[in-house]
């Protein structure tokens, strides 16, 4: 698929026998031995090409011979038109026809030249100008939203002991990430226009919701507490950890395969194509009529097609890009260079937590599952549950399928409240709630449930036919929740590139 880039600076020349091309800046020559015919003269430019203009994204048409009229040849000889580019920008030629789709906006010169049979020849040039057709875009995003001044979303810095970025074949790029945005906040993704993405994730709660669950269409909602978003493009890769699979229940291998799910889920957009509601393809046509999404496809893919795969690309790219590597932990990461040192710039009790966090000092090793300093838990290799396992508004049933998670990055927004409740199920109000959680992990006494549970818990969870009880102290508590605040940044809850476009 050919999307958000192009090839710069190469030379197209194609060439046939025509009547005549176009010249502005026109010119002859000689070929040696062009005197052993003296009655034969070169061609001349008597109809030069003016400059032209076309748009990134669509069609372009056009005869540099301008039907034969730009050269003359006294001799009435045949001539043989060749055009080239200054760059390659999409556009080919066949003798002084000139098509294609230009794939990228600049000036760039294009040069005719007319040969006749004894190599005698003329030569013209014209600037094609390619800017980008982005009316629409305008009118409805003002100042928010500008192509020919994309924000920075494929270039961000990145620390440099953060792992690689999780590409699945789909880079984050500056088009492709403008595009998701557009789509992320857009409640034209609901089939009654009340919701969009934004509403379950939030940019100033860290991309999440402080609901236990968010609404959807039609007073539907949502089956488990909103995720957060933060640093979603990052993760270990191998056995170290990962976030390569989506959802609580991992059942999207990737960013791109998740991304348009909650679009087709019944209780979140409703675009389900159940019970007469409307699907996917209905989304389509709803979107073929927004001008702004012909302009957007145009510019990013070439063309105006809106399928499914482009749109899951797009928002994949926008929610990979949402990082946030400002922390105090970050600050005293790059001082250090390691995470075993004090940091200079913790308090004792931060340093305490980092240490108790790793599992030094106590028996619950955090680490383990959230491994710095991406602080993300390994996904795939059969790992089980944490010992959470209620459904969210019913305490009476289990959920035993819930084995990822967000980082531990950004739990906490600037002013330092929880960006909402913790866990699939939101069951957890605070930091504390979750330390005590995992202090004494509580199994549900009666059968099936029991056996169950115990089955599909994290190994490293379990001791025995039993959760292990790692007993920590307040003070331990204390300070593990310390050092986690510590995680939050700063920029990426108010971002403009990240926030609402309309």
């Amino acid at each position: 698929m050919k999307y958000f880039s192009a090839s710069l600076a190469t030379t197209i020349a194609t060439a046939m026998t025509l009547a005549g091309c176009g010249g502005g800046s026109g010119g002859t020559s000689g070929a040696t031995g062009g005197a052993t015919n003296n009655a034969n003269v070169a061609p001349t430019v008597s109809n030069a090409v003016a400059n032209q203009s076309a748009n990134v994204g669509n069609d372009f048409s056009f005869d540099a011979t301008q039907n034969g009229v730009t050269f003359t040849d006294s001799n009435g000889d045949a001539l043989t038109i060749a055009v080239t580019f200054s760059a390659d920008i999409g556009l080919s030629a066949t003798g002084g026809s000139i098509t294609g789709v230009p794939n990228r906006a600049g000036d760039i010169t294009v040069t005719c030249t007319a040969t006749d049979p004894s190599g005698l020849s003329a030569t013209d040039s014209f600037v094609l100008s390619v800017g980008i057709d982005q009316d629409a875009i305008l009118a409805t995003f003002g100042a928010n939203i500008d192509l020919e001044a994309l924000a920075n979303y494929a270039n961000q810095p990145v620390p440099a002991y953060i792992g690689a970025a999780l590409v699945n074949g789909n880079p984050v790029t500056d088009a492709g990430a403008t595009l998701g945005r557009v789509l992320f906040y857009d409640v034209n993704l609901s089939i009654d226009n009340s919701v969009s993405c934004s509403s379950c994730h939030v940019q100033s709660n860290g991309f999440s919701d402080l609901a236990v669950v968010s609404g959807g269409v039609g007073g539907g909602v949502t089956g488990r507490h909103s995720m957060r978003l933060i640093n979603g493009g990052f993760g270990h890769d191998g056995p170290g950890g990962g976030a390569t699979t989506q959802f609580w229940d991992q059942r999207a291998a990737t960013h791109e395969d998740q991304e348009t799910q909650p679009i087709q889920d019944a209780n979140e957009h409703g675009f389900s194509g159940q019970n007469g509601a409307p699907d996917f393809d209905d989304l389509i046509v709803k979107m073929q009529g927004l001008d702004y999404y012909d302009e957007l496809f145009r510019f990013i893919f070439l063309d105006p097609n809106i399928t499914e795969a482009r749109i899951g690309q797009a928002l994949a790219q926008f929610t990979k890009s949402i990082q946030s590597f400002d922390s105090k932990y970050d600050e005293g990461r790059a001082a250090t260079g390691n995470d075993n040192d004090p940091f200079p710039n913790f308090t004792a009790q931060e340093n305490q937590g980092k240490n108790n966090f790793r599992g030094q000092g106590t028996g619950l090793n955090c680490a383990a599952c959230h491994q710095p300093p991406e602080f993300t838990i390994q996904t795939g290799n059969n790992r089980g549950h944490n010992g959470v396992v209620g459904v969210a508004s019913d305490p009476l049933s289990f959920d035993f399928t819930n084995t990822r998670a967000p980082s531990l990055r950004d739990l906490v927004s600037t002013n330092g409240t929880l960006n909402g409740p913790l866990m699939h199920d939101g069951s957890l109000p605070t930091i504390r709630a979750m330390l005590d959680h995992y202090s004494n992990i509580p199994t549900p006494g009666g059968e099936p449930a029991r056996t169950d549970f115990l089955a599909t818990l994290d190994g490293r969870l379990r001791q025995g036919n039993a959760a292990r009880q790692f007993n920590l102290t307040n003070a331990e508590k204390a300070d593990i929740e310390a050092f986690l605040r510590t995680l939050s940044g700063t920029t990426v809850y108010t971002d403009p590139k990240w926030s609402d476009p309309f």
